[in-house]
């Protein structure tokens, strides 16, 4: 017999339930932003940096929208500002925010009573786009055996190399866990002092961050369903497809475009020898699409190369996935459409289905509402601090990203310039259609449908 409630408790219960059923975007904005401050006041202890000093209110808030919003842009040198409590946190934060934290509440709903009830199955249908409540238990469990067990395994790839690197078994197995976790969830925090760049030619070290970073990025519906038919391509449904395709495209061009342009400069790969440069041309390509790891200062790249990022960080990852961006299939969808049009074809097709076009209307939306949180963000910050447009595009477009790549100026922004960006990370990771649907209401019947008349485009 379930216990009684006292009757503050249910009305909140009630409260959260009728918000769950006719808003549930709504309730995980509230969600999501409620995990933010608790981790945000956490940092702001005294014992969470390492001199015992309380960090200021604006570093601490933008670490734990960072690391909630599994973003990797820092205010502060993450391996020695904070202490290692102050990296647990973060540490934390990251896997709840990879986790999703309606995927995480339904977790402890299933704990608690042994089954999911139909609001923690709303709130996780929103949170990892499932569109069959009845597939949401399966999802669940997808997600926490996945992330779980590639983390161990990639904590168990690096755990040796760190060893061989004169570090302490302890030492080692910490920043073991720690990129694997920041790698799975495509975070780009790193614990240690120096980063990555040392190590630009270490395929030991980088390959298994390359590959948590990548299979993170694809989303939990595409391993659900990989998983469920099996590594036969006939079989996939088309979001696997088109997700596997165009990651797998991206990947290719991005890594093609950064050897191109980096191969002879002295400032990034020129010096290095052409294995570590094929390595890093590799590492270019998978990272941008919101792993935020980087093996070369981005400051000193080319302005080109700076370019062909802030476009793989806008498209980002595939949907449910620890990466942001407008995601692959977003991508797709509208590059289908172009196709089609320029065919002349009537419906919008790939691998044998049609497309539905109201599909292609969200896909318009994602995008233009991304652009546009992009456009507001860059031209504030523009303002707020009379940078160039080209620095200042890299960073709000890593921000809305949650990629982490920065070109050095993170910390250099003025208080209100933080702020900016802490609210793009939000709007990154929440995702553009859920905080529009958050705000607004989708389902509009209308009886009466007006007369159609094409107006002339282009």
């Amino acid at each position: 017999m379930a216990p009684k409630l006292s009757a503050p408790l249910w009305a909140g219960r009630e409260l959260v339930d009728r918000i769950a059923r006719r808003s549930p975007a709504r309730l995980a904005l509230l969600t999501f932003a409620g995990v933010i401050a608790v981790f945000t006041a956490l940092l702001n202890l005294p014992a969470a940096t390492a001199t015992g000093v309380r960090a200021p209110f604006v570093d601490a808030f933008f670490t734990a929208t960072s690391a909630v919003c599994v973003t990797g842009l820092v205010t502060v040198p993450t391996g020695t500002y904070w202490s290692g409590f102050g990296q647990a946190v973060i540490l934390v934060g990251i896997q709840v925010g990879g986790l999703g934290v309606m995927t995480l509440a339904s977790i402890l709903g299933a704990a608690v009573s042994r089954r999911i009830g139909l609001t923690q199955r709303l709130l996780t249908a929103s949170e990892t786009k499932t569109t069959r409540l009845g597939e949401v238990g399966s999802l669940i469990r997808v997600v926490v055996i996945t992330s779980l067990s590639l983390e161990a395994f990639i904590a168990a790839l690096l755990l040796p190399r760190f060893m061989t690197l004169h570090e302490t078994f302890r030492e080692a197995l910490w920043h073991a866990v720690f990129y694997a976790v920041s790698a799975f969830n495509n975070a780009g925090f790193v614990p240690t002092a120096e980063g990555l760049a040392p190590h630009a030619g270490d395929w030991l070290l980088l390959l298994p961050i390359i590959l948590g970073v990548f299979i993170g990025s694809l989303g939990f519906p595409v391993i659900l369903n990989i998983a469920r038919v099996g590594r036969r391509a006939s079989r996939w449904n088309l979001h696997t497809k088109l997700t596997l395709t165009v990651s797998g495209a991206l990947v290719v061009v991005g890594g093609l475009l950064f050897a191109a342009f980096e191969w002879r400069n002295e400032e990034t790969i020129g010096p290095l020898g052409w294995p570590a440069k094929l390595l890093s041309a590799l590492f270019a390509g998978v990272m941008p699409r919101s792993g935020g790891f980087s093996t070369v200062d981005v400051s000193s790249m080319k302005e080109s190369t700076w370019l062909i990022n802030d476009a793989l960080m806008f498209v980002g990852g595939g949907s449910a996935s620890t990466a942001g961006g407008i995601k692959v299939t977003t991508l797709a969808v509208l590059l289908l459409a172009i196709v089609a049009e320029a065919r002349g074809d009537r419906d919008i097709e790939a691998y044998g289905r049609r497309i539905p076009r109201d599909t292609l209307r969200l896909s318009i939306a994602v995008a233009f509402i991304g652009a546009t949180a992009v456009l507001v963000s860059t031209l504030v910050l523009l303002e707020i601090t009379g940078w160039s447009l080209d620095v200042l595009l890299f960073e709000t477009i890593s921000a809305f990203a949650t990629c982490g790549l920065s070109t050095g100026v993170t910390h250099l922004l003025p208080e209100e310039g933080k702020y900016v960006l802490i609210v793009l990370m939000f709007v990154g990771r929440t995702g553009t259609m859920t905080l529009a649907a958050a705000l607004a209401l989708r389902d509009r019947r209308r009886v009466i449908r007006l007369p159609e008349e094409r107006p002339i485009i282009g």
